[in-house]
């Protein structure tokens, strides 16, 4: 039979309102739960363990992304979350030596949604530990873009197939009830094989801002190496460059059909949104996903799409000098990257939506406003202008302040 709640008499005074529960058998308040999401989440984890093989030491960091939006180079897309490995777990009383292992130390994402997902990372090297100047500490500061990103020496890993090398898709289900399910013995392999060549593409830009697309159909930059030091260390040597070969068939890509190979590093010229800092239009949240809400331009097609777009100029590296560089002297393309002391970047007065990276829509004019330039490199690091050693951010962040950093390109 049902308790009677517990009359008032019953819960005179604060001092026995337990005791009188307790006593008298009351029935209990019922609990509803508050409008906080966070409290009302139903979430998993991914867990298990990191394969280390490698002679590099320094703490191991492991992203998370969804499986439609990788990151560079195979997309643009950003982590929802990371965990950082210390190294003395990882390594134990290996960390002051250089054998290869392999070392293997736990690892757990939490608060995992339902949905497809890869993971990537790498072991943020101290190269300093062992090899002269120039050397790299461990550095890897995931709150800038600056120093989000790994560097010459680190150790590239991620879950993959281990019979074919692809990267694994991994797959988080729920129950009969809805309740997401646990996704436990998983690998994150690294190896030496994955080391990083060299540095990020730091760069800057010699020419004018402006890009008046009423009165000028092309409009070229010269990059040149950035080098920087300190808090921000970078030391590229000039601009690793290679033909794109995705099939590696050893024939260079032509992905647009325009007799021209396709180049490593890619260029992506992007609509920044007007608000301060360095946030891309449609992604107020910075989280590498398009919002929901924002600006839908009209399309060469005829009208808008109703969906907020991804602007980018059409963009690309000035295919001369470098095909001369990239090819033998019998004139067969190389295998190997090559570098060069400066890059040069034609834009056009063509805008595209590029919601969809497979099939760019042409905007039927190009929007006015601020543009970023970024350089993707094979490796999947990149670099971009305007970044936070723009010196209007740098002191905020508490970062070198570096002028050439501060580059934007306005269009008109």
């Amino acid at each position: 039979m049902k308790r009677a709640p517990c009359s008032p008499a019953s819960r005179g005074l604060l001092t026995v309102a337990l005791t009188s529960l307790l006593a008298l058998g009351c029935e209990a308040p019922e609990v509803k739960p508050t409008a906080d999401g966070r409290q009302n989440t139903r979430a998993a984890r991914i867990e298990g363990s990191l394969v280390v093989q490698s002679r590099a030491r320094g703490n191991a960091v492991v992203f998370i992304y969804t499986a439609d939006n990788p990151p560079p180079p195979q997309g643009s897309g950003r982590p929802l979350a990371f965990t950082v490995i210390p190294a003395a777990e990882l390594f134990g009383t290996a960390l002051g030596d250089t054998s290869p292992g392999p070392f293997t130390a736990p690892f757990a994402l939490s608060l995992v949604q339902p949905g497809r997902y890869v993971l990537r990372g790498f072991i943020d090297a101290d190269t300093c530990r062992f090899v002269p100047q120039p050397c790299h500490v461990s550095d890897f500061n995931p709150w800038y873009g600056v120093t989000s990103e790994p560097n010459a020496g680190d150790v590239g890993g991620g879950s993959v197939d281990p019979t074919t090398g692809a990267t694994r898709i991994l797959e988080v289900t729920t129950d009969a009830d809805g309740w997401p399910q646990p996704l436990t013995g998983v690998s994150v392999s690294f190896a030496d094989t994955a080391t990083v060549p060299f540095d990020r593409p730091a760069f800057q830009v010699a020419e004018g801002r402006e890009f008046d697309t009423a009165t000028t159909s092309l409009k070229v930059l010269t990059l040149t190496p950035q080098p920087l030091t300190g808090a921000v260390d970078q030391r590229p040597p000039g601009f690793w460059v290679q033909f794109v070969d995705a099939n590696r068939d050893g024939v260079p890509d032509d992905a647009n059909n325009d007799t021209v190979p396709d180049f490593w590093p890619r260029v992506v010229v992007r609509k920044l949104a007007d608000v301060p800092g360095v946030v891309d239009e449609n992604d107020l949240d910075r989280d590498g996903v398009v919002d929901d809400e924002g600006e839908d331009y009209a399309r060469v097609s005829g009208g808008k799409d109703g969906r907020p777009d991804v602007v980018v100029l059409a963009a690309g590296l000035v295919p001369d000098p470098l095909l001369a560089a990239l090819k033998d002297e019998q004139g067969n393309p190389r295998t190997q990257p090559v570098f060069v002391p400066q890059l040069r970047v034609a834009l056009q007065n063509r805008a595209l939506d590029a919601r969809d990276p497979s099939a760019p829509a042409p905007l039927a004019a190009v929007p006015p406003g601020r543009y970023s330039v970024t350089l993707v490199q094979s490796t999947g690091q990149t670099w971009r202008v305007p970044n936070e050693l723009d010196p209007a951010l740098a002191d905020a962040a508490g970062l070198p302040a570096v002028p050439s950093q501060s580059f934007v390109l306005e269009v008109r």
